[in-house]
């Protein structure tokens, strides 16, 4: 196993990760930094889009393009003009909370969580975007991360990274209903935020854990398998990528937008892990 850093621009916050099979691309944010990047690793070639709030998550689109979570709602985002506008918001609006990560389901819709942007109060929820129909799926959440299903698509993790946990739910690919939320793993041995997460051809989780210096390899009954200590305290999400999805992205976040905050020369950056013998799933697109 190797892990070394990536010729790429350091990120304020490095998160939300896409591998696209089909333009052998990836896509990532970074949330304060309000852009959305697209790396080739073929070739080199970077590729980035200003937004005009901070941003959450992102999903590549069936039709092309992406949509994007902002402050206030889910988004689209024209890559060829970078025009950005509202596809489904918040009703009613809530100044207190703001969207946060997301991923899509094997039936194309955009799931993502809410957070309270104090960070104090369980103001959050998770929803689900179906073709342009937002529903919420739970609430009671402090901050949203790491949304991702089992090979069978009948469980979903999310976590309350302030609640330290990830969590399980019964999950109805069907319809795209949530059920039965209950403690999956608990982070706090390893670091506070169990943040972004992805899971492997073999049903594990893949999380990285933010400001514990590691990525954690989590079998789907909450046994941790492996541990994967990281150049950075705080690794902020995870991602297979390559043509064989036998790569691991993981980019991180750099605190010096955080006063008095002692910042490490790794801290931004973005990594790669190769040698792992494992393998990722394909990430589908939003289907609206």
């Amino acid at each position: 196993m190797e892990i070394a850093r990536l010729d790429l621009p350091k990120c304020k916050i490095g998160e939300g990760p896409v591998w696209d099979v089909a333009e052998q691309a990836l896509y990532y944010i970074d949330i304060i930094g309000k852009a959305v990047f697209r790396w080739d690793p073929a070739t080199g070639d970077l590729t980035s889009w200003d937004l005009p709030d901070i941003v959450g998550s992102m999903a590549l689109r069936e039709g092309g393009g992406a949509i994007v979570a902002l402050g206030t709602g889910v988004h689209t985002l024209d890559f060829a003009s970078g025009a950005v506008e509202p596809l489904a918001l918040l009703d009613p609006p809530d100044p207190e909370v703001q969207l946060a990560d997301g991923k899509v389901d094997r039936r194309g819709r955009f799931v993502f969580g809410t957070s309270d942007r104090a960070m104090k109060e369980p103001r959050g929820g998770l929803y689900s975007l179906d073709k342009g129909t937002l529903t919420r799926i739970d609430d009671n959440i402090f901050l949203g991360n790491g949304p991702c299903w089992s090979p069978d698509d009948s469980v979903l993790y999310h976590a309350d990274s302030l609640r330290h946990t990830i969590y399980a739910y019964d999950y109805d690919i069907e319809t795209g209903a949530a059920a039965n939320r209950r403690a999956f793993f608990n982070s706090e041995k390893w670091g506070p935020i169990p943040d972004g997460a992805t899971v492997d051809a073999d049903g594990n989780i893949w999380c990285a854990i933010c400001e514990g210096g590691v990525v954690l390899c989590i079998s789907p009954t909450g046994q941790v398998l492996r541990e994967i200590p990281f150049p950075t305290k705080i690794p902020a999400s995870v991602m297979f990528f390559g043509p064989d999805l036998d790569r691991l992205f993981v980019p991180t976040i750099d605190p010096s937008f955080i006063p008095g905050r002692e910042v490490a020369p790794d801290d931004g950056a973005c990594f790669v892990i190769d040698g792992l013998g494992v393998k990722g799933l394909p990430e589908p697109r939003y289907n609206g």
